[in-house]
């Protein structure tokens, strides 16, 4: 006699078997995704945990809500401020607020000079420093953003200045000839170069032989200074770190309401 499943039974298995094949999908789905997330986890820990070069300089941790978690000598570097923020240095405050007319002063600034302006930015000190030094001189406005570097060439253009020179650095490399600068600017720019150790020590190569290293930096000493904590720097790290190259500490001065303009010069080797 033979058997003949019942329509109700035959339903049930159908239901079972298509049960289990969506239940085996999921599974399997589930899988490949868990594996997926361990290798990708896996490979960016991995990617975190080899240095970079000139790795040896720095170390890794969780990075603040301005910094980038990279830490030198004991500071996090800051992020850096884009070319969208382009209308901050030109806000019309900056020089009441920040005194720039005195740190002008402060630059002695001669004709014919070869002066550098790293993290040039708009040109705000570029474009009057071309003037200053008069058309026997140059100015290098350096940048990381060609953005940046475009908005100092329209500005240049349209006050007929010619003696300012467009340099595209790198996070690296400044990009500057050896033993030709007289002057090396940076105005609140150094606490965000990333790679600080190896740019400095590209610029300490670029000096002539009485070559100056100028660098400007909110006080952190002062709590007063309405800026973000990783956008100041101490004398005593700046030492620290422009050692690190060979550069010495020769002036300070701190006669601006909110900055320290450290003057800095290659160390002298005893004969």
């Amino acid at each position: 006699m033979r058997c003949t499943p019942s329509r109700s039974f035959t339903n049930r298995l159908r239901y079972q078997q298509v049960t289990y094949k969506t239940h085996y999908r999921h599974r399997v789905l589930k899988f490949w995704v868990l594996a997926a997330t361990f290798f990708i986890t896996f490979f960016n820990v991995h990617a975190s945990a080899v240095p970079e070069a000139g790795g040896q300089f720095y170390r890794y941790d969780e990075p603040s809500r301005d910094g980038l978690g990279k830490i030198y000598m004991g500071r996090e570097i800051a992020r850096v401020m884009g070319h969208r923020g382009a209308n901050w240095l030109e806000r019309p405050e900056r020089e009441q607020k920040e005194r720039t007319d005195l740190l002008f002063e402060l630059l002695a600034l001669r004709p014919g000079d070869t002066v550098a302006d790293i993290g040039a930015g708009t040109g705000y000190f570029a474009l009057p420093i071309a003037t200053a030094i008069g058309p026997s001189g140059r100015v290098l406005a350096v940048d990381i953003q060609p953005e940046m570097l475009a908005i100092v060439e329209e500005r240049a253009r349209a006050l007929q200045i010619d003696n300012v020179v467009l340099v595209l650095a790198t996070e690296t490399d400044p990009m500057l000839p050896d033993n030709d600068v007289d002057l090396v600017l940076m105005v609140d720019a150094y606490h965000e170069f990333s790679s600080p150790r190896e740019v400095m020590a590209r610029v300490a190569d670029a000096l002539s032989e009485d070559g100056r290293v100028v660098l400007v930096e909110y006080r952190e000493e002062d709590r007063a200074v309405p800026i973000k904590p990783l956008h100041k720097m101490s004398i005593d790290q700046a030492k620290r770190e422009m050692a690190a190259v060979g550069l010495v500490l020769d002036q300070v001065h701190d006669n601006l309401p909110w900055q320290h303009v450290m003057v800095f010069r290659r160390q002298v080797e005893a004969q």
